[in-house]
C-alpha cells in the first residue's frame, strides 16, 4: 500500500509534540551522559576481565538508564531535539559496547551480533534520527507523521522487541541460530521502514538567504 505523503508544514498543530526551547544541558541529558558513561565502563571492565556477569550489569545499566532519562524529559517537561539525538546516537555507543564485549566473550554468537549491530547502528539509526525533518521532538511522536512507521519502531511493543528480546534470548539460551533469525526479521523490518520514509519523502527545508 502506498503511503501517503505528509504535508511539509506542522504535522501537530495543537503544538503537543512540536519543537521548543532548545538547550543541550538538562536533568535528561545529564542522566544520559551518566549512564553511557557508565555502561560503556562497565562493559570495558567485563571484556578485560572476561566477566559475562559484569557485562550483563552494563547492559541492564544501559537499559534503565535509557527509561530514566525519557522518563525524567516527559515528567520535568524538558524534551529537546537535541536531547533525542544525543539519546540515539548514546544508545548506539552503549548497544555496540555491550554485543562487541558478548562476541569477544561469546565468539559462537558473533554471526547473530553483527547482524544486529547492522541493523541497530545503520538502518535504524536513519530511521531514528529522520524525525529530524519534521518540527516534532523525537521519533516517539513520529505518529503525527506517519502511524504505521511509529508502529513498527518507536511503540512500547516495537522498542522492547528491537532492544531486549534479541538481548535477553541470545543470554539466556545461546541460541545462535535463533538469533541470527531475530536480528535478519528487524533488519528486514527496518528496511521495510525505509523504504515507506522514501514513499513519504523527507521534507526539504527551504534555501537560506
Amino acid at each position: 500500500m502506498r503511503a501517503e505523503p505528509v504535508a511539509q508544514g506542522t504535522p501537530d498543530p495543537e503544538g503537543r509534540y512540536g519543537v521548543r526551547e532548545e538547550r543541550l544541558l538538562t536533568g535528561a541529558t545529564v542522566v544520559t551522559a551518566v549512564r553511557t558513561v557508565a555502561s560503556v565502563v562497565l562493559a570495558a571492565m567485563a571484556a578485560h576481565q572476561q566477566d559475562l556477569t559484569l557485562l550483563v550489569v552494563a547492559l541492564v545499566v544501559y537499559w534503565v538508564g535509557d527509561m530514566l532519562d525519557g522518563f525524567y524529559a516527559r515528567v520535568r517537561d524538558c524534551e529537546t531535539r537535541i536531547g533525542a539525538v544525543l539519546d540515539i546516537m548514546c544508545d548506539r555507543l552503549n548497544a555496540a559496547a555491550f554485543y562487541i564485549g558478548l562476541a569477544w566473550l561469546q565468539p559462537d554468537l558473533s554471526p547473530a551480533i553483527f547482524v544486529y549491530l547492522a541493523e541497530f547502528m545503520v538502518v535504524d539509526c536513519f530511521l531514528s534520527i529522520a524525525f529530524l525533518a519534521w518540527p516534532i521532538r523525537s521519533p516517539n511522536y513520529f505518529f503525527v507523521v506517519d502511524r504505521p512507521i511509529w508502529l513498527w519502531n518507536w511503540s512500547k511493543p516495537a522498542k522492547a522487541v528491537n532492544s531486549a528480546l534479541f538481548a535477553v534470548l541470545l543470554l539466556v539460551t545461546g541460541w545462535m541460530w535463533v538469533g541470527l533469525a531475530i536480528a535478519t526479521a528487524l533488519l528486514v523490518l527496518k528496511c521495510v521502514s525505509l523504504h515507506r520514509l522514501t514513499r513519504i519523502g523527507l521534507p526539504v527545508p527551504g534555501a537560506v538567504g
